[in-house]
């Protein structure tokens, strides 16, 4: 059995470690409690350590005696067994035939056992792992093989296995932490490359080794805890994470407190749990007033926290203070003018949040509520403001009891009143006020028709400054119909004119005028007075018949009878119901028409005989409303009366004989609106005549509508032309056309009149086309530029001939005539450009 013996030195060897402090003594601890380390460095077993198949790996740290100075190092145990030979994997036994074809199992199926690696392992590399080894190594040659991630597949190469002795090994440092485990199967084939033994499934899994710090999620945590908080109050939670394997010591993270920051009022306010890492309250004390936040540093360690073998990290803990209502307000002063009363608040909580923010109250003083106060959302201080009026008459002086706390209540515990108060005595002055009317609006009811200069009513004011004798003036403001009129002294109203109830400024039956009171304080002060006057109706208005005018059939079987009614100013009962009635006279009323009543506001007029002659008739019919007593009138309805079809409707014809048109009138209009079109025609189609007239005339046509041959003056230029070299000659007809005939064929332009009978240029209509003048002159342009027996550029040009028989003459005896002299000396301040016009003009005198 391998194992190590209890007390036993493991190594004959002992830990020695080279320092400038030879003689100075060292004492050695170790992390695994399995061992220990005596004071010579001799490493001894504390238990008997039986069934080790595999190496031990521990750390031993050193100190000196004043702990100044701290060592490490890495040990690792292995009995010797373990590094002579290796673990020897071989391939199961198959299953054989026998010779009476039954199966007979050799040897059982074993399960292979995983194989452990340490992680960062410092080699040498590379390092043998196990043998793989097959039964049938010993009758032919072997060939071995691993496959699988690591081997043959990505991450490639950190497994090899040699072929021919089956010795595997690893050929660089593990990281636990990148990859835990690794899953590969050997392969034992023969040199044929054919397989031997089935493939066996091997499982390295990697030993993890303390080589992670813990990290923290954040280097910085925010938390808060309100003021005053109790001992043990959680606060916040800090986690850390270690790479390391979590079910072994070196994943598991212990949290504690490193320092704190303030001090106040103790160093220690705060605990943390070193499972968990969750930071509360230890100590009581905790005032946002004096420390608004505190900074925690917190330390992560694994090895369960300790400090001699574990790693550490650390992050800082940022808890911010909450304010409590733990500070009622104070009035510090109150201030009070005219017209402003103020006060200055003091609250120690932290401002503008519910704890510091004022809420003033009124609690006794003003039993109107004449009086509130607004407070200031940024000084948070108290104004007193008037916010119904007051009546110096009245109260002229109030004592106010304002009491001012906070919007959150105080905390309880507080030895303190949540409130603060004070007393605030105001004066009130006395001002002119206005006069008042004791009615406003003033009702009055009267029937209409009230003639002019009757007193409808008294409107006067009442002055409210009753210890102050003031005279009150009247005057009017609105009368829209200018039907009153008031006493300026006692205010009696009288009317000017009738009062109509039907009149267009009356509404709803009332009459609205508004008045004026005007005191003689300083200064002076002005009220207003509305009178509404309610008029009766009387039946003063005559029914009027609706509609005026209607349509009836000349025979009674076709059409419809034309419903009636009334309209009448008046309201009821002095408009409806209407009475209809046809009149005696004319007698023609009666014998042709009849009317039958509807309701009582509408009637039907009817023809009482069968045919009535188309035309315009004036049908009066009398209408009576229903007062007391009742009014009628006599209205005339216009009634046309035309040839209907058979659904009732007025034709055409009948339209227009009922209009008062006859048969003549008819056919003459009907002639003259053919002459009309007749003359419409003839105008378009001679219009039409003289385009084309114009469009096949000749070129030359008759001088006094071809205005080309006529000189047309449209400015003149003034005295002073000196030059008056011209030739002339170029204008007229040449005696010889020897040169012309000379000039070779296809040359267009010439510069007199050629010779050809027929025109080198089409013959162009009258009005030609504004893109045939465009395309006549940049021929005649191309045509210049390429003939080379063409005059120079400043000669007169002929670019077409008019042919004979013009009626225009010569214009050889045109001359430039200038009289008087004139200076052109002012050219040559003109520039280079006017140069050549100021040496041609300039000079003349000298010529």
């Amino acid at each position: 059995m391998q194992k190590f013996s209890k007390s036993v030195p493991i190594k004959k060897q002992t830990v020695k470690f080279e320092t400038c402090q030879q003689k100075e003594e060292v004492s050695f601890e170790s992390s695994d409690p399995k061992f220990s380390i005596g004071p010579d460095g001799s490493l001894y077993a504390e238990q008997d350590v039986t069934n080790l198949t595999e190496p031990i790996q521990f750390m031993v740290t050193a100190r000196d005696s004043m702990g100044k100075y701290i060592w490490e190092t890495t040990v690792k145990l292995a009995l010797p067994a373990l590094f002579k030979r290796f673990v020897l994997i071989t391939f199961p036994r198959q299953h054989q035939r026998s010779s009476s074809n039954g199966l007979r199992r050799q040897k059982r199926d074993w399960v292979i056992p995983p194989i452990n690696v340490p992680e960062n392992s410092r080699g040498p590399f590379p390092q043998v792992l196990v043998r793989i080894q097959s039964d049938q190594d010993k009758e032919i040659e072997i060939r071995y093989s691993i496959t699988g991630a690591g081997a043959d597949q990505p991450p490639n190469d950190i497994y090899i296995i040699d072929p021919v002795t089956g010795k595997m090994s690893v050929t660089k440092p593990l990281d636990r932490e990148e990859r835990a485990s690794y899953h590969l199967r050997a392969h034992a084939v023969d040199i044929n490359g054919n397989q031997m033994e089935p493939p066996i499934d091997l499982y390295i899994y990697v030993i993890d080794m303390n080589d992670n710090r813990p990290e923290f999620k954040n280097q910085v945590y925010n938390g808060s805890v309100a003021e005053v908080s109790k001992p043990g109050t959680s606060v916040m939670q800090v986690t850390a994470f270690d790479a390391d394997d979590s079910t072994t010591a070196n994943g598991l993270v212990h949290y504690r407190i490193l320092s704190q920051t303030p001090h106040i009022p103790i160093p220690n306010m705060f605990t943390i749990n070193g499972a968990t890492g969750e930071i509360s309250t230890i100590a009581s004390g905790i005032d946002r007033e004096k420390v608004s936040q505190y900074a925690i540093i917190v330390q992560a360690t694994d090895m369960e926290g300790s400090l001699n073998f574990g790693l550490s990290n650390t992050a800082t803990a940022l808890i911010s203070i909450t304010d409590i209502n733990d500070n009622p307000p104070e009035l510090d002063s109150k201030t009070c003018f005219i017209l402003f009363c103020g006060f200055t608040f003091r609250d120690k909580d932290q401002p503008h949040t519910p704890n510091w923010n004022a809420v003033y109250r009124i609690t006794g003083g003003d039993q109107m509520g004449h009086f509130a106060i607004r407070t200031d959302e940024i000084t948070n201080d108290g104004r007193v403001v008037v916010v119904k009026p007051i009546d110096y008459e009245r109260n002229n002086a109030f004592t106010l009891m304002v009491v001012v706390s906070n919007q959150a209540h105080l905390a309880s515990g507080i030895p303190s009143s949540p409130s603060s108060s004070a007393a605030v005595a105001i004066t009130v002055l006395d001002i002119n006020e206005a006069p008042v009317f004791p009615s406003n609006p003033k009702i009055i009811r009267f029937e209409e028709g009230v003639p002019a200069d009757t007193t409808l009513a008294t409107f006067a004011a009442l002055d409210p400054d009753r210890f102050i004798q003031q005279t009150i003036r009247y005057s009017k403001l609105s009368d829209p119909a200018n039907w009153l009129k008031i006493n300026r002294t006692n205010g009696r109203i009288t009317t000017t004119a009738v009062l109509d109830r039907e009149s267009p400024y009356m509404k709803k039956n009332v009459y609205e005028a508004t008045f004026l009171a005007v005191d003689n304080g300083s200064p002076p002060a002005t009220g207003t007075g509305t009178l509404q006057i309610y008029l009766i109706d009387v039946n003063d208005n005559v029914p009027v018949l609706v509609p005026q005018e209607a349509l009836v059939c000349e025979r009674s079987r076709h059409g419809y009878p034309v419903n009636i009614t009334a309209s009448d100013l008046d309201s009821e009962p002095n408009a409806g119901p209407y009475v209809f009635e046809l009149p005696s006279y004319p007698s023609s009323a009666r014998r042709n028409w009849t009317i039958s009543r509807l309701n009582g506001n509408y009637a039907q007029l009817k023809l009482r005989i069968p045919y009535l002659e188309a035309g315009m008739y004036r049908v009066p019919i009398l209408v009576s409303d229903s007062g007391n007593p009742p009014l009628s009138n006599t209205s005339v309805l216009k009634v046309k009366v035309c040839p209907c079809d058979e659904n009732g409707d007025c034709t055409v014809i009948g339209a227009v004989t009922v209009a008062g048109l006859g048969t003549g009138a008819i056919i003459t209009i009907l002639i003259c609106i053919i002459i009309l079109l007749s003359m419409v025609l003839f105008f378009v189609v001679w219009v039409k005549r003289r385009e084309k007239e114009r469009q096949t005339k000749p070129l030359l046509i008759d001088p006094e509508d071809d205005v080309r041959d006529n000189i047309l003056k449209y400015d003149e230029e003034g005295g002073g032309e000196e030059d008056q070299d011209y030739d002339l000659s170029q204008l007229q007809q040449p005696e010889s056309l020897d040169h012309i005939m000379s000039k070779p064929a296809g040359v267009r332009r010439v510069d007199e009149r050629p010779v050809i009978l027929e025109s080198q240029y089409p013959v162009r209509p009258t009005v030609p086309h504004p893109g045939d003048i465009g395309e006549f002159i940049i021929d005649g342009l191309r045509a210049a530029d390429n003939d080379p027996t063409a005059p120079p550029y400043d000669s007169l040009l002929v670019f077409d001939y008019e042919g004979s028989g013009s009626t225009a003459g010569s214009v050889s005896s045109l001359g430039s005539s200038s009289s008087g002299e004139q200076d052109y000396d002012y050219l040559n301040d003109w520039g280079p450009r006017f140069k050549k016009l100021a040496d041609l003009y300039g000079g003349g005198g000298e010529d």
